[in-house]
């Protein structure tokens, strides 16, 4: 017992850096594995491993050397290769709760008033794209389509997504921050990883692709069901009623982000 103890008091550091670690490396694998550059990670750092130990066991000098070198280039190309999911991490942590301004009055607000809109839409089979921002600007999206700067309107959001205007076709993004429409017909980046399900139409996966490449979250409402999805983190939660809505859409906006999602089959165009 005492040799127990004493052994504890000398290597609990290293225990707690072990746990440290075990943390960190555990979250890491969790969070990339799903990523279309896990495959790549996973080759790069197999193929590094094993030329390590190759040239250990034959005493390849030179070959030891340039590994030091390589090091420092596969440390870059791991950035650039996780470059999409590396923002999404960061912004997930700038929109922690923390940091934060909004109230919660002003969420629930916000988050009623564009619940009644996709209710509204859903109950009409109106195919619709709303993209929240949070923390990410979206300034590159807004550039794809037309400036709007005005308040949150249901009766402009009923307009914009009629089947016979020019703007129904793309997305619109909302700004959390002011509950103002920053413009309509936006072009957003589709899912960039393989979807199981290839019925998935290019409205969900528009969604899923923006909020893959940012903080916001993304509403979309089937042209062809009525049924209502919300995407978050690059994943689609499907066929939402309305208490599901509100309450998915309130825990969001308070940045309580959960990170399990659904990949949704409602494939509209």
């Amino acid at each position: 017992m005492e040799e127990t103890t004493q052994f504890i008091s000398l290597h609990w550091r290293q225990v707690i850096e072990v746990i440290i670690l075990w943390v960190i490396f555990y979250n890491t694998y969790r969070y990339f594995r799903a990523t279309r550059g896990a495959r790549i990670f996973t080759a790069l750092v197999g193929i590094y491993i094993g030329m390590t130990l190759l040239s250990g066991w034959l005493d390849l000098t030179v070959i030891g050397w340039l590994l030091k070198y390589v090091s420092v280039i596969l440390a870059i190309a791991l950035v650039i290769i996780f470059q999409p999911e590396l923002r999404r991490a960061l912004a997930e942590l700038g929109s922690h709760r923390l940091f934060s301004s909004i109230n919660e009055r002003t969420r629930a607000q916000f988050a009623d008033r564009l619940i009644e809109v996709v209710e509204t839409l859903s109950r009409k089979r109106t195919g619709a794209l709303i993209a929240i921002e949070r923390g990410i600007d979206l300034k590159q999206y807004l550039e794809t389509g037309t400036r709007m700067d005005c308040l949150l309107s249901p009766e402009l959001i009923y307009t914009v997504f009629h089947s016979g205007t020019t703007l129904h076709d793309g997305g619109m993004i909302v700004r959390m921050t002011d509950e103002r429409i920053a413009g309509s017909g936006c072009v957003f980046p589709l899912i960039q990883r393989e979807l199981s399900d290839q019925s998935i139409g290019l409205r969900h996966r528009a969604a899923m692709g923006i909020t893959e490449e940012s903080d916001a979250i993304a509403l979309v409402v089937s042209e062809e069901t009525g049924a209502i999805s919300l995407a978050i983190n690059g994943k689609l939660e499907r066929d939402l009623e309305g208490h599901e809505l509100r309450e998915r859409l309130n825990d969001l906006l308070s940045n309580q982000d959960s990170e399990e999602g659904e990949e949704g089959e409602d494939g509209d165009s």
